[in-house]
């Protein structure tokens, strides 16, 4: 199981955010270049970015940040928050990211979807945030009709090969993940799943892997030193 260290992004600086709640925000440095050869020097594979700006306004807004994380790093990045169009992703393909994660806009057009995935193939993700197994839209702000699995599974018939699949109730809590949705996620479709949100130890790593996932993201527990991000890599790789 792949460990993924998180990078969110608001003005420009790295923060973690309490169940996704934009007033309840912690800022854990200035310089999220900086913070991501932290994160590949202790043998992160792998750098997760949240352009959390692009995610409320429906646009990318911290693009120089990005570039910047990509040029400082020799491991892949992946990036979501306010892809909306082909030329969203395009722009974030430009500077150096590997895969792009298209969140509410993949709830609102499906076609887009299709038309990004037969483009760009698997550097496509799609990321499906839940409350209550409802899949979240604008940055966490509004709840769609769509149930996670079911949408997943919509996702996965029209070719995805890999999902972001985060609890927004645990996300920030460091309280456990959500081990029932991320098996259950796993367990009914047949792509990757990346599952996100409130890992607070090395436990809560070693438990999510029977569950099938193809990896986890870490954030806020890295910011706060209650894991250790190379004890994380090894927790996940000698199960």
């Amino acid at each position: 199981m792949r460990i993924y260290p998180a990078i969110d992004i608001k003005d420009g600086r790295c923060v973690r955010l309490y169940k996704g709640r934009f007033d309840d925000m912690t800022v854990y440095g200035s310089d999220p270049a900086e913070m991501a050869k932290k994160w590949e020097a202790q043998g992160g594979e792998y750098i997760h970015v949240v352009d959390l700006d692009g995610a409320l306004k429906g646009h990318g807004v911290n693009a120089d940040v990005i570039k910047k994380i990509c040029e400082s790093v020799n491991v892949p990045v992946q990036t979501g928050g306010g892809i909306r169009t082909m030329a969203d992703i395009e722009a974030k393909l430009a500077c150096g990211i590997d895969r792009v994660i298209i969140g509410t806009k993949a709830v609102s057009d499906a076609d887009f979807v299709k038309r990004a995935v037969d483009k760009y193939a698997e550097r496509i993700v799609i990321g499906i945030d839940a409350k209550d197994g409802m899949v979240a839209v604008e940055g966490w702000e509004k709840t769609s009709d769509f149930g996670a699995v079911e949408f997943a599974k919509k996702m996965e018939s029209i070719g995805v090969r890999t999902i972001v699949y985060t609890d927004i109730a645990t996300d920030g809590t460091l309280a456990g993940p959500n081990l029932s949705a991320m098996r259950e996620m796993a367990e009914n479709v047949g792509m990757d799943v990346i599952a996100s949100g409130g890992v607070g130890n090395i436990e809560h790593i070693k438990a999510l892997v029977p569950c099938g996932v193809e990896g986890v993201i870490t954030g806020k527990a890295l910011y706060t030193g209650s894991i250790d991000l190379k004890e994380a890599i090894k927790a996940g790789k000698d199960i």
